[in-house]
């Protein structure tokens, strides 16, 4: 049996700031392994740069429904809300600052990235779930529907992002989770209001020589200042817009 470590990353969303605050804190803990669940670098204001940073990183990554959409931007006047319209606005200026080698590095990222964590145990990193990074994951779904997504993956532990909210879900013999969002959490209160948090959030996977897996949360603080500065700065569209759920 062999002790592990697996730091897992997910929808970091073109936020600069918050990732590299993630790295420093993996640099002072440096992991076995790191797996990004996708959603990298669309609906914020440095998606080139939270791509350099990925492609220098070199680990695996999960395609995100996001990043699929960075790929096969969807034309104007295809939403069918104002909302959906100035989040699809910001997605495609997000990818109008690719290049082909950025496109190409996207193109590169896997539906699913499988991890061995030794004596036939597996750790099934996807997006929203292995079947599709559409289906959204949480902590209250029922366990058939659960089945439908994925009763066929014998993993030990299936990661997936998409939801931006941490969970750990036991699901017949197995473990489900979600680190929660690096460069996107939410912060909920009672009134139903949704707030962007000045803290990014990961996960640590540790699996012990015994083969005990478990899951530490992490928040680490980053300046979210510098990301709304960035949203006007590099003139986003709808940057105040969006920008109003981070203060």
């Amino acid at each position: 049996m062999m002790s592990l470590t697996i730091a897992l990353i997910a929808d970091i969303h073109g936020n600069l700031a918050a990732f590299d605050a993630v790295l420093d804190a993996l640099k002072a803990e440096p992991p076995d392994q790191i797996v990004c669940l996708g959603d990298v670098a669309a609906t914020g204001p440095q998606p080139r740069e939270v791509l350099q940073r990925l492609h220098e990183l070199g680990c695996p990554i999960v395609m995100g429904n996001a990043d699929a959409e960075l790929l096969d931007v969807s034309p104007p006047g295809s939403e069918t809300d104002e909302e959906s319209r100035r989040i699809a606005d910001i997605s495609r200026w997000c990818a109008a600052q690719l290049d082909d080698a950025d496109r190409a590095f996207l193109a590169s990222f896997q539906p699913t990235v499988e991890i061995p964590l030794g004596e036939e145990r597996r750790l099934l990193c996807c997006h929203g779930s292995p079947r599709s990074y559409d289906d959204v994951i949480v902590a209250v779904i029922p366990d058939d529907e659960l089945d439908a997504m994925i009763g066929g993956y014998g993993a030990t532990v299936i990661a997936g992002g998409h939801t931006h909210v941490r969970m750990l879900r036991a699901y017949r013999g197995r473990e489900i989770v979600n680190p929660g969002s690096v460069g996107l959490a939410y912060q909920f209160f009672p009134d139903g209001s949704v707030r962007v948090p000045p803290w990014a959030e990961f996960a640590m996977l540790s699996q012990a020589d015994d083969g005990v897996v478990s899951v530490d949360f992490r928040r680490v603080p980053y300046d979210r200042n510098a990301t709304v500065r960035a949203m006007i700065d590099r003139e986003m569209p709808h940057a105040t817009w969006w920008a109003a759920d981070w203060r």
